[in-house]
C-alpha cells in the first residue's frame, strides 16, 4: 500500500483573500494599517470606533475625507435609552454593534484592533463579547494580542513596488519580530527587476489568452504551469514553435499558456523585465530570434580561495575591532584581515549583522553577546572574562563591535580590564555609524551654510538613567545614538520649555528637522524624516522598529534633499523656516524611505 506524508501540526492555511467588505474596530495606527492593506485588496472598508472621527488617528481622518473608508461613531449607534451605561462592551455597546451590522450587511472579516492601543483600550472581557457577537453572524475575526479570539492571523507582509507580488511570512505565533526580520531579509534579496518581470509576465499571459478567451475559461492559475514531459522548453535562445494548421483555438490557447509557464520558469528575471510589447507578440507568434543570452541563468558565487594563516605566536592576544555600520564592504582592511586570517575566537556584539559574520571562516568559533535590557552589565563581564580565558590558552581573540569600538562601544573599559589581567589589546578603528549612517541617508553632519559643527551623544545613560542633552544651536547637527527606543522622552527633553536637567540650555523649535535612521547601510535600511513636532507619530506609523537606529537633529537633515537648501545660516533665515520645512516635506508631515542605493550591491 502506498504511504503519504503525515501532516505536521502547528501550521496555518495561508490564503490570498480579497474580502468584499471588511470591518475594523478601533481608530489608531494599527487600524489605519489594516485599512490600508484592505484597500490594496480592493475591499470596502468600514471603521467602527468609540469617539468616531474626532478620536481617530490622522491617517484615518484623511482617508475618510478622501472617501476611501467609512468611519462610524460607535457611541452614536447606541440606543438613546441605553446610553447611560459606561462599562465597555456592555449590552448597550453590543446593541450599537448589532445595529451597525444590520445596517451594513455583507461583512465577511472583522479586525478588533483597539485591544492594544489607547484611547478606548478594550478589555479582554469586552473583546470576547464583541467576538461572540461577530461570530454569531458567521464573520471571521482577528483580535489583536488575544490569540484565543482569532479565527485568522496576519502574515508579515511586503508588497513589491506596487506590483502584483506580495510576500507574507508567519511563524504561527512563535515570534512576530522574527517574522518581520525574515520578511525583510527575503525582500532585500529580490532582484531590482522583480516588479517589471511580474508586470511583463502578466501582460504575456493576457496576450496568450486574448484570441481564445472563451476557450481558456477553464484554465486555472496552476493548470498551465504543469509542463508535459515531452514538451520542448522555450528559452531566450530557442523560439516557441508556430501554430499547427490543424490546431484548434482551444489547443492554441493551451499551448501559448504553457509557453508562458515555461518562460516564467526558465528565463532570467532581467530578461523577463526587459520584454517589450513587440517582444511579447513575437514570442507568442514563434518569431523570437536566436540571440545569445547576455547573462547566465544564475549568478554563481565562487568560494574565496583559502587564505594562508599568518604565523601565530603561542602568546594569546586580543583585538578590539569595529565592524562599521553594517555593510561588509565598509570593513577596514585591518579588521577584514583579523577576522578572516588571524582569529581563533570571535566574541561579537549582537548588533553585528550576519553579512559581516559570514566572512569569518567556519573553523572559527563565534559567540554572540547575550545583552538585553537588565542584563547588559552581566553580558559585558561574561564577554571580557571569555576573552581573558581564551587568550590565556594562547588563542587569538577578536572582540567584534559595531561601528567604531570607542564610540559608545565600551572599548575603554575593556582595554583597562584586559590590561589589569596582563594583556594589552590592539584597538582597530572602524567606520563609525555616527558618521556613516547620516551619509547613507543623504545627510551631511557638516555642510557649509547649514551645519558648522556636530555633536554625538547617547540617548540613555548608564543603567538606563536619563542624560543631559545639548542645547539648541542652529548651526549644529546633533547625532543621538541609542535613543530611538526612548524617542518620546528624548523629543520631550529637546523641545520642553521646562526640561530642567534633561537639557543644557535653549529648547529646540518644534519645526526642527529630524531623521530616524535604522539598519544603516543594510538592504532593509529605513529613514524616517520629519520634524521634532511629528517624529514620534511618524515612527509609530512606520511599523515596528528596526534596530540599530539613531536620531539626527538639525538643519543638515534637509540641506541636501532635492535641489538642496544651504541658506539656513544666512542672516534672518529663521523667519522662513516653516516654509522651508513645508517645501522639504512637500506639504506632508513626514517621509519614509526604504533601502540603499542599488550600487552598494556591487561593492
Amino acid at each position: 500500500m502506498l504511504e503519504y506524508p503525515s501532516p505536521s501540526k502547528g501550521a496555518s492555511l495561508i490564503l490570498a483573500f480579497r474580502p468584499r467588505k471588511i470591518l475594523i474596530i478601533g481608530s489608531g495606527p494599527l487600524a489605519a494599517s489594516r485599512a490600508f492593506s484592505a484597500l490594496e485588496a480592493e475591499s470596502e472598508v468600514h471603521i467602527l470606533a468609540q469617539g468616531g472621527l474626532e478620536d481617530a488617528c490622522d491617517e484615518l481622518k484623511w482617508r475618510a475625507s478622501q472617501g476611501q473608508i467609512t468611519l462610524s461613531n460607535w457611541t452614536a449607534l447606541i440606543p438613546p435609552n441605553e446610553s447611560a451605561s459606561t462599562s465597555t462592551a456592555q449590552p448597550d455597546e453590543i446593541a450599537g454593534l448589532e445595529r451597525f451590522l444590520d445596517d451594513t450587511p455583507g461583512v465577511s472579516l472583522a479586525c478588533i484592533t483597539d485591544t492594544a492601543v489607547r484611547p478606548h483600550r478594550r478589555s479582554r472581557e469586552s473583546c470576547e463579547r464583541v467576538y461572540r457577537t461577530l461570530k454569531a453572524r458567521n464573520i471571521q475575526v482577528n483580535s489583536t494580542d488575544v490569540p484565543e479570539l482569532c479565527d485568522f492571523t496576519f502574515t508579515s507582509t511586503h508588497r513589491v513596488a506596487e506590483s502584483a507580488l506580495q510576500i507574507g511570512v508567519t511563524t504561527n505565533g512563535q515570534g512576530c519580530r522574527l517574522s518581520s526580520r525574515l520578511r525583510r531579509d527575503i525582500v532585500s534579496k529580490l532582484p531590482p527587476t522583480t516588479a517589471a518581470a511580474i508586470r511583463n509576465v502578466g501582460q504575456l499571459r493576457s496576450l496568450a489568452k486574448r484570441e481564445g478567451l472563451k476557450a481558456c475559461d477553464d484554465l486555472d492559475e496552476d493548470g498551465p504551469d504543469e509542463i508535459e514531459e515531452d514538451s520542448a522548453v522555450s528559452t531566450p535562445n530557442r523560439p516557441v514553435p508556430t501554430r499547427s494548421s490543424t490546431e484548434t483555438e482551444t489547443e492554441s490557447t493551451r499551448r501559448r499558456m504553457k509557453w508562458v509557464a515555461q518562460v516564467s520558469e526558465y528565463w532570467p528575471l532581467s530578461k523577463l523585465a526587459s520584454l517589450t510589447p513587440d517582444d511579447m507578440t513575437a514570442l507568442l507568434e514563434g518569431r523570437v530570434p536566436e540571440t545569445p543570452l547576455t547573462q547566465s541563468l544564475m549568478s554563481l558565487a565562487l568560494p574565496p580561495t583559502p587564505a594562508h594563516n599568518l604565523p601565530n605566536s603561542k602568546r594569546g592576544r586580543i583585538f578590539l575591532v569595529g565592524s562599521g555600520p553594517g555593510h561588509p564592504s565598509l570593513l577596514t582592511q585591518a579588521t577584514h584581515t583579523v577576522l578572516t586570517r588571524l582569529a581563533d575566537l570571535v566574541l561579537s556584539d549582537k548588533l553585528v549583522p550576519d553579512a559581516v559574520l559570514a566572512l569569518i571562516p567556519k573553523s572559527v568559533e563565534i559567540r554572540i553577546a547575550k545583552k538585553f535590557p537588565g542584563n547588559a552589565e552581566g553580558a559585558q563581564m561574561e564577554m571580557m572574562e571569555a576573552a581573558i580565558e581564551a587568550a590565556n590558552r594562547g588563542l587569538t581573540v577578536v572582540r567584534l563591535k559595531q561601528g567604531d569600538p570607542v564610540v559608545y562601544g565600551r572599548a575603554g573599559e575593556e582595554v583597562l580590564y584586559f590590561r589589569a589581567h596582563g594583556l594589552e589589546p590592539l584597538v582597530i578603528p572602524g567606520v563609525s555609524s555616527a558618521l556613516a549612517a547620516p551619509t547613507f541617508a543623504n545627510i551631511p553632519v557638516t555642510q557649509r551654510g547649514a551645519a558648522e559643527s556636530f555633536t554625538v551623544c547617547t540617548g540613555v545613560g548608564r543603567r538606563g538613567k536619563e542624560i543631559t542633552l545639548p542645547a539648541y544651536e542652529r548651526a549644529r547637527t546633533l547625532v543621538i545614538l541609542m535613543g530611538v527606543a526612548r524617542l518620546p522622552q528624548v523629543v520631550d527633553a529637546l523641545v520642553a520649555a521646562d526640561a530642567g536637567a534633561r537639557r543644557q540650555g535653549a529648547a529646540y523649535p518644534g519645526h526642527t528637522p529630524v531623521a530616524i535612521i535604522e539598519r544603516a547601510s543594510m538592504p532593509d535600511q529605513r529613514v524616517v524624516t520629519s520634524t521634532l513636532r511629528d517624529i514620534v507619530q511618524a515612527l509609530e506609523s512606520s511599523g515596528e522598529q528596526r534596530p540599530p537606529g539613531m536620531i539626527v537633529v538639525g538643519w543638515s537633515v534637509l540641506c541636501l534633499y532635492g535641489k538642496g537648501d544651504t541658506g539656513v545660516l544666512e542672516e534672518g533665515a529663521e523667519k522662513g523656516d516653516e516654509g522651508r520645512v513645508e517645501r522639504w516635506l512637500a506639504g506632508g508631515r513626514w517621509r519614509v524611505e526604504e533601502g540603499v542605493d542599488p550600487s552598494w550591491g556591487l561593492l
